[in-house]
């Protein structure tokens, strides 16, 4: 490549590829040969990406419910280490920790502990009693009122139940410092005690639903979210990888986090210190895991909900959630 192309480019070129090797109709010795040959394209694709500098390291995988299609991993974990990247590396899996607290809700919605449609449990004033912010005085001060309907947990899950992201939403941002609201990052509950910017179904936008997801979870089950995840999904599959907190080992392998600077070059930043748990787990952001454990999660998901014997949903319960909802 003679460009930089960002990550996501990159991976969208991958998985183009990953998907042809997917459909094909050829018999077994053609189609085990036009594998191989898709498996040395995405090679290249991500070694060029690796060798023009757009990434320091990249992981990738392709599957169906049928097997693992692909596997490969080129670069380093860290700019300044010689540690190759490889499939069993551990990464900060940001949101893609959602997808793990949505099953989580799911299996309780499954036991009766939780229902799609109905009110969610009041287990703070934020969820009970929702209100949504109008705008602001002519001081500065917020102006609420109560939301026009209830939050329900289908509305969590989609995204539409009116909660924003600070970061991404001026007028929340410009409440929590209005207020002195704690930031997310000191991990109490209070930092999650925004109002909604819209009534609940009324639209979709990305915000700390899941987090609120989390926080019902927690309640519901008596379990923190490290547990839950641990007893119900991540032990079950195996995934012995993925969690909140981090082994010496698991840190050994670790990929650091790096930040494109203005003129397009990469800088390594300092390996973020082991996670405390503070009053609550996060459930939209923080896991770790690695392209492998986060594989078996997804067949599981592409399998009815069962793999290598264990089952962490009813198939209808994942053709529910494959369904549209907003």
């Amino acid at each position: 490549m003679t460009s930089l192309h960002s990550r996501r480019e990159v991976l969208k070129g991958t998985a183009a590829i990953a998907a042809a090797a997917a459909v094909g109709h050829a018999a077994p010795t053609r189609r085990a040969h036009a594998q191989a040959g898709r498996g040395a394209r995405i090679d290249g694709v991500l070694k060029q990406a690796v060798d023009a500098k757009e990434v320091p390291g990249v992981v990738a995988m392709a599957t169906t419910d049928k097997g693992l299609l692909y596997e490969g991993a080129f670069g380093v974990r860290a700019l300044d280490q010689t540690a190759a990247m490889t499939p069993d590396t551990v990464f900060r899996i940001a949101s893609m920790t959602k997808a793990i607290a949505t099953v989580a809700a799911m299996q309780l919605v499954e036991q009766g502990k939780l229902t799609l449609e109905g009110p969610v449990p009041n287990i703070d004033p934020t969820l009970g009693s929702p209100t949504v912010l109008e705008g602001f005085d002519a001081a500065g001060a917020p102006k609420v009122r109560p939301a026009k309907g209830p939050i329900t947990l289908r509305q969590l899950l989609t995204h539409t139940a009116g909660f924003s992201y600070d970061i991404w939403d001026p007028d929340t941002g410009r409440y929590i410092k209005a207020t002195g609201m704690p930031g997310r990052a000191t991990g109490k509950v209070a930092s999650l005690r925004q109002p909604l910017v819209f009534d609940p179904g009324t639209r979709w936008l990305y915000g700390i639903n899941i987090e609120w997801t989390g926080r019902i979870i927690e309640t519901i089950s008596g379990q923190a979210l490290e547990d839950y995840f641990r007893e119900r999904i991540f032990g079950p599959l195996g995934m012995k990888d993925s969690g909140y907190v981090t082994s010496q080992e698991q840190r050994a392998r670790q990929a650091r986090l790096h930040t494109r600077q203005p003129d397009g070059s990469l800088a390594l930043q300092p390996l973020e210190p082991v996670p405390v748990k503070g009053e609550f787990w996060p459930a939209g952001g923080p896991l770790y895991s690695t392209a492998r454990d986060y594989m078996v999660f997804l067949q599981m998901l592409l399998n009815g909900g069962s793999l290598n014997g264990a089952r962490i949903l009813k198939p209808e319960t994942v053709a529910l959630m494959n369904q549209n909802h907003t």
